[in-house]
């Protein structure tokens, strides 16, 4: 019997399949090598392999951009008609979930997969991918919790655990143990996106920018290889930092340096370069042309049905370049997508709608109507997706509102906020001294 490096039972795979599968994982769970690559390698080695096809499908599913709904079908249907186990037709529906757009069906699926299955490391790391599209990062961290005391610390994937054991503890508010967790697994996984990932975001959400930036140098090499295909996540939340800092330049510095040399052609990348551009043009910063350039780079990756965190990206792209009919089209096509009887219906209709015709508004100067409709969403944000450092980018443009226009009650507030938060912030303290300046 062939089994896998979690020991799982594999169908259709010989040594040499496996082993190629394996790296795939690994690849995959670290954020670091040619995944896709070695799962078409599996699959070339052993067509019959079915979890090499499976891999491959997950690959695209957790990206949920409409640019990759065919290789994803492709992929499922080459796993579909061979003999399967248990383990592999578990994987099967989730993935055909995906497919489908039911995100929550795919993870209910994979959830009760995992308690059978607790050293599934790529279910695990699909469970907490397409968490963050749902809003539900508390349960990555639940997942992981009951799964690792299974775990030892020789076994392969432990690392990633840990991980993502940090992230889910990061995503709700436990910021020392997060740290902690994360510490060690960067030390057991040298090159892994995840544990760098987590302590980027708890120094932002603990405000402290000047560790965030020595964390990231110190590492760099690390991080920022060209094995990291997500290293660009990771100068984004670099460039956070300088914003916090008040060093505007350096983060354009970063936005025309390494983000856009490591941009990938995938809508949860392309959201990093419109939420940092939004911020900087905000901030009053000279972004030019650059727009344009990102606007045409969105094209294909955001449908007004697929994902609403890539939507309200894309709409921020096509405002930046001054093209209103586009993000009217993109409105309609999100009205339409509200009027399913779809998972993505609700949140399209209740949180979507609102805040794309906020940011509107907001282009457009009309301040008051985007801080009211800003404001109408913000407690409902959750249902977005991303995480809390991503969806702070509303909060942010509310604040903005509140301020250009003159709501004085509504712009101490949250510049207060902001400030206890982040007390250092440059940023936050220009929102707060410029709210104050408010005639009463």
């Amino acid at each position: 019997m062939i089994v896998d490096a979690q020991g799982h039972a594999v169908s259709g795979a010989t040594a040499e399949s496996v082993a190629l599968y394996d790296q795939a994982v690994r690849a995959y769970n670290l954020g670091y090598g040619d995944a896709l690559g070695l799962f078409d390698a599996a699959r070339q080695a052993s067509p019959g392999f079915v979890m090499a096809h499976l891999g491959k499908a997950w690959l695209f599913a957790v990206a949920n951009d409409p640019a990759h709904a065919g290789p994803l079908r492709a992929a499922v249907s080459a796993a579909e008609g061979l003999a399967t186990n248990e383990r592999e037709r578990a994987h099967l529906a989730a993935l055909n979930a995906a497919l489908a757009s039911e995100r929550r069906a795919a993870v209910t699926l994979l959830d009760a997969h995992l308690m059978r299955y607790p050293f599934d490391v790529l279910a695990h790391e699909a469970a907490v991918l397409l968490e963050g599209f749902l809003g539900g990062f508390r349960w990555v961290r639940e997942r992981t919790a009951r799964a690792l005391p299974l775990w030892s610390k020789d076994m392969q994937g432990y690392g990633t655990m840990l991980a993502f054991y940090g992230f889910g503890m990061e995503e709700t508010g436990d910021y020392a143990r997060a740290e902690e967790a994360s510490r060690v697994a960067a030390e057991l996984e040298p090159h892994s996106f995840w544990p760098h990932h987590t302590v980027a975001h708890v120094m932002e959400m603990t405000g402290r920018p000047e560790d965030g930036l020595g964390w990231m140098t110190a590492r760099e090499a690390l991080w920022a290889s060209p094995e990291s295909p997500n290293q660009g996540h990771i100068w984004w939340h670099r460039s956070l930092f300088h914003l916090e800092l008040g060093q505007f330049d350096a983060a354009l510095a970063l936005y025309d340096g390494p983000l856009l040399r490591t941009l990938r052609p995938v809508s949860v990348r392309l959201c990093d370069a419109s939420a940092l551009l939004w911020r900087l043009d905000t901030l009053g910063c000279d972004v030019g042309e650059r727009w344009h350039d990102l606007l045409a780079r969105w094209e294909g990756h955001a449908d007004g049905k697929s994902l609403l965190f890539a939507d309200m990206h894309a709409a921020m792209a096509e405002l930046g370049s001054g093209q209103e009919t586009l993000v009217e089209r993109r409105l309609d096509l999100m009205r339409a997508t509200a009027g399913q009887n779809s998972e993505a219906a609700a949140v399209y209709r209740d949180v979507g709608i609102p805040l794309v015709e906020g940011l509107m508004a907001f282009h457009r100067g009309a301040y008051q109507q985007a801080a009211a409709l800003l404001h109408l969403v913000r407690y409902e944000l959750w249902r977005v997706g991303g995480s809390n450092a991503q969806r702070d980018i509303v909060d942010w443009t509310l604040t903005e509102a509140a301020v250009r226009g003159g709501l004085r009650d509504v712009a101490v507030a949250l510049s207060n906020e902001r400030l206890g938060a982040r007390p250092r912030s440059v940023v936050n303290r220009q929102f707060h001294r410029r709210a104050e300046q408010i005639a009463a």
